[in-house]
């Protein structure tokens, strides 16, 4: 009898401990993950464009007129984001909402422009309407980034630059174009998160023209698009552009 009484005392028990479990509401919290510019340090917003502000590390003075870029599968641990255009000269796109999440260590990753896999041609009509497209000349799909501005030159005068990433394409013969996807993926680790959460993304947009390529604006300023190496050397400098900012909870 005690035995029986015993057995139906822990069976009772278990009942409960299930049931305590399966009530257990699992914490959800709202993301955003804000990018933010800087030029080595210094923060850079629409306010400091068409102005000579910056210097690159090989000693241009620089004037910004136009940044704007691709970052695609924009990915939160589970959680994915397709892709995003931030502009910085509309300040749009800057900041990138992930809703529901639950608690706990994230892995945050996303790409710098898109995969050949994504990069088809015509298919997303908003940077259509924006005129993000790449010329058919050059393999269509879309620009990774635009970003144009003056220099001053070595007579110290005003001149052009088109810092433009695309997907690299060799047009030795026009006929047959070789591409090599010059997109790259940013691992910025694993976040803990214990609330509703800001998780700030750094541009230090001075290393597009620093590390490993130090960029003379003077032999390389425009016409960058159809130029298959310097494709290679922008996406290679790409590589230490963002980093992980504050994380606000």
């Amino acid at each position: 009898m005690k035995k029986s009484f015993y057995f139906l005392f822990l069976t009772f028990f278990a009942f409960i401990s299930c049931s305590e479990d399966n009530d257990v509401e699992v914490q959800k919290v709202d993301v955003i993950l804000k990018f933010t510019h800087n030029w080595d340090g210094v923060s850079v917003t629409s306010s400091d464009f068409n102005t000579f502000k910056f210097t690159t590390e090989n000693g241009e003075a620089v004037s910004i007129e136009k940044l704007r870029y691709l970052v695609s599968n924009i990915t939160l641990d589970t959680e994915t984001k397709e892709y995003q255009l931030i502009n910085i000269g509309e300040n749009s796109g800057a900041e990138i909402v992930f809703s529901d999440v639950v608690i706990g260590s994230k892995s945050l990753k996303f790409r710098f422009g898109f995969t050949d896999a994504d990069n088809t041609d015509g298919v997303y009509q908003d940077l259509n309407s924006v005129s993000f497209n790449v010329p058919e000349m050059l393999g269509g799909g879309y620009h990774y980034m635009q970003f144009d501005g003056k220099y001053k030159d070595t007579n110290n005068a005003d001149a052009n630059f088109n810092y433009h990433a695309i997907r690299a394409v060799d047009r030795t013969d026009p006929n047959n174009l070789i591409f090599e996807d010059t997109s790259f993926e940013v691992d910025l680790g694993s976040i803990s998160i214990t609330k509703n959460a800001t998780i700030e993304i750094k541009m230090d947009i001075s290393e597009w023209f620093e590390d490993p390529n130090l960029w003379d604006l003077n032999t390389l300023n425009t016409v960058l698009m159809p130029n298959f190496e310097a494709q290679k050397m922008i996406s290679a400098n790409g590589k230490s552009v963002f980093s992980l900012g504050d994380v606000t909870q």
